[in-house]
């Protein structure tokens, strides 16, 4: 153990991925459906394993923080700029009033305690459940005028506080928005969003309440169309339309006639006769439901031989913007692909008639590669797997970033600036929104976003442990108590005041205000509890404006709240 250790104090390097290792390990334990997550993990065990004293440089720490910071503002970037048209001004807006109340209510909540500007610091980070705080604060506090001491005592004390508030800002939000909240929105609000769903295209018959939600992927079969329908003969387009009113969208992909060559591509009036096998492509209860209308299904491994494809594809042509659901669904362009979901952000958008999309949404669809092909280059640009990341779109974007945020104003002797953090964070939106508006550079795969994201924030998050582990008991014992008493204060009363707008101010719709409080407080856990509680996916509309814009402001409140308690 001893080798061990004397080893690490030599290396340090080997203390940080010791620490994300037992972090992550720690961070999945769940305990009645709760973890506590990654950072939370990692932040703890850096606190334990920083008790032998390492000397890490501040560079590691600040380089990791940067890059994460440029993946989350490269991450909501498109939904950030969408959102300052006109339609997004309400969102907008509501998210800017929480965010304040986020602010407001751990700084007066400071001040009632006596806290210190670290703990203020951890406090606004863990109830708020914005772990980025600290980087940002961290780089304003080196900033102050005062001594190294001073500052030390300061950054020290942050992850204290973050881990005393962080476990109730996490799990106390989601139960109150998917608990409380509904009850606090008015009666049945289960029955009032589905009302909603069915203005939105959807229905009030629950196995009818979306356009696709049944598709569970492609599946493709072969169907001899033997029954009395096909007595005459029939047109492809004449059969797809009666399968359309049947239930979900089936295609005919293939036809091999009774007499003749296959059918590699049939258009809409090639006519099928009785006896002739048919590629039909669309959901597996679809296919088993209208299979006994058309015939019997066989074994034709000759006419399955082609190819099939999933593809992600970013919406970016004029045409299709603004587009809704209904009409793309029945656009020619996408006869016989499947659209299996949309991502706006980190959300899932529902698939209701009139939803509408947005430049940066990301379609996920399926079927035959010919067909997806044609769709994909209609609604966009086709993200197909890919390995590389644009390094030299990422590095500018960063660079350019901290020459931003190192530009400032002195007020007396305090400098004003955004801070390198800041600044890489505002590029990163701009370099995002660029990247859908051309998808053709910087392209930043979503495997390496989330390695971005994951690794850049948690070696930040390590090496603050590990920096602060000496001094983390004493902290502890000095404060813990006040500071989880105040975390519940923090993380409670912004959402009490959201709710309230929502209802009384803004008057959106229930469902579209529980979404908008999760966006505005950046919980994704607690979108996915409200959606459960409201057995709907509507609050994930609301929910990806507010997170582009509370993900932005929650970060540069690490910045205000220094200055405030200065």
């Amino acid at each position: 153990m001893e080798w061990i250790v004397n080893t690490m104090q030599n290396a340090p390097e080997l203390a940080i991925f010791l620490t994300l290792a037992l972090g992550f390990a720690v961070g999945k334990i769940k305990i009645k459906g709760f973890s506590l997550g990654s950072v939370t993990g990692v932040l703890l065990m850096g606190v334990l394993v920083g008790q032998f004293g390492f000397n890490i440089s501040p560079t590691v720490k600040s380089t990791f923080f940067l890059i994460f910071l440029f993946a989350v503002g490269y991450s909501v970037g498109p939904q950030f700029v969408h959102s300052l048209k006109k339609e997004g001004l309400p969102q907008i807006a509501f998210s800017i009033l929480v965010c304040a109340a986020c602010l407001l209510t751990a700084w007066g909540a400071a001040v009632i305690a006596g806290f210190d500007i670290g703990n203020t610091v951890g406090l606004l980070a863990g109830a708020n459940t914005i772990s980025a705080v600290i980087g940002v604060a961290t780089d304003t506090i080196n900033q102050l005028g005062i001594s190294a001491e001073q500052k030390q005592t300061y950054l020290n004390q942050i992850p204290v506080a973050y881990a005393v508030t962080y476990i109730f800002g996490t799990a106390g939000t989601a139960w109150f928005l998917a608990s409380i909240g509904p009850k606090l929105l008015g009666k049945d609000i289960i029955r009032q969003t589905k009302e909603y769903e069915a203005s939105l295209g959807g229905s009030l018959q629950e196995e009818d309440a979306s356009m696709e939600y049944a598709y569970d992927g492609t599946t493709f079969r072969v169907i001899e169309a033997d029954s009395e329908f096909f007595q005459q003969p029939r047109t492809v387009e004449e059969v797809e339309k009666i399968l359309l009113k049947k239930g979900w969208p089936v295609y005919i992909e293939r036809i091999r006639p009774v007499k003749g060559d296959i059918l590699q591509e049939p258009t809409a009036q090639d006519r099928i006769r009785k006896g002739d096998r048919l590629v039909l492509n669309g959901p597996i209860d679809s296919l088993l439901a209208d299979a006994s209308f058309i015939g019997k299904e066989v074994a034709d491994i000759e006419l399955l031989d082609f190819r099939a494809e999933a593809l992600k594809v970013i919406v970016s042509q004029k045409e299709v913007i603004g587009m809704t659901l209904q009409k793309l669904k029945t656009c020619k362009q996408r006869h016989g692909v499947i659209i299996r979901k949309i991502h706006r952000g980190k959300a899932n958008l529902p698939l209701l008639r009139n939803v509408r999309l947005q430049r940066g949404d990301v379609v996920e669809m399926e079927g035959r590669k010919a067909d997806v092909d044609r769709f994909a280059q209609y609604m966009g640009y086709a993200e197909r797997p890919t390995h590389a990341t644009d390094i030299l779109y990422v590095g500018t974007g960063i660079f350019l970033g901290g020459l931003l945020g190192s530009l400032a104003i002195r007020t007396g002797n305090i400098p004003l600036s955004l801070s390198a953090s800041g600044g890489v964070l505002i590029m990163g939106i701009v370099f995002g929104w660029l990247r859908s508006l051309k998808p053709t550079f910087g392209a930043v795969p979503e495997p390496a976003i989330w390695l971005m994201n994951n690794l850049g924030l948690n070696v930040f998050i390590a090496v603050v442990g590990l920096t602060a582990g000496p001094d983390f008991i004493a902290g502890l014992k000095a404060s813990g108590i006040s500071l989880f008493v105040a975390g519940i204060f923090v993380s409670i009363i912004p959402m009490f005041i959201g709710l309230l707008l929502g209802r009384f101010v803004f008057k959106f719709h229930p469902a579209i205000t529980l979404g908008a409080c999760a966006g505005a407080r950046t919980t994704t856990a607690a979108l996915g509890a409200i959606e459960d509680a409201i057995q709907s996916k509507v609050p994930a509309l609301s929910y990806t404006t507010t997170y582009a814009i509370g993900n932005t402001l929650l970060i540069i409140w690490g910045v205000v709240i220094v200055f405030l308690m200065h």
